[in-house]
């Protein structure tokens, strides 16, 4: 079977697809804010859990946040554009740390 992208005319060939240019705003969308939203988990997780001992929590808290650095690094690249990646991610951010103020302001009462 001839293969018809090299057997049709040079006008008729597909370019390929370039490299869209968002990809260095969602790059780093996903360090930069993935590593604000794994800090934030973090945060959240090591304020709820004030009952348990210390080097269990700790481990716990310390080991939570590459799973989800590198996750958002991983899935940065399925929104539309890096201005999403950007608004979804910084919405995230602000729940998350909203979170982490509620638990830990209110494990201190």
């Amino acid at each position: 079977m001839p293969n018809a992208t090299l057997d049709s005319p040079p006008e008729q060939r597909r370019k390929p697809d370039p490299i869209r240019p968002d990809w260095i705003s969602k790059t780093l969308a996903g360090l930069l804010l993935g590593l604000g939203l794994g800090i934030s988990c973090s945060g959240l997780l090591a304020a709820l859990l004030t009952g348990m001992p210390l080097p269990v929590s700790g481990q716990l808290v310390m080991w939570l946040l590459p799973p989800i650095w590198l996750g958002t690094q991983a899935l940065v690249y399925f929104f539309a554009s890096g201005l999403r990646a950007w608004a979804w991610l910084g919405l995230a951010n602000v729940l998350a740390l909203g979170a982490w103020w509620l638990a830990h302001f209110w494990s201190l009462t």
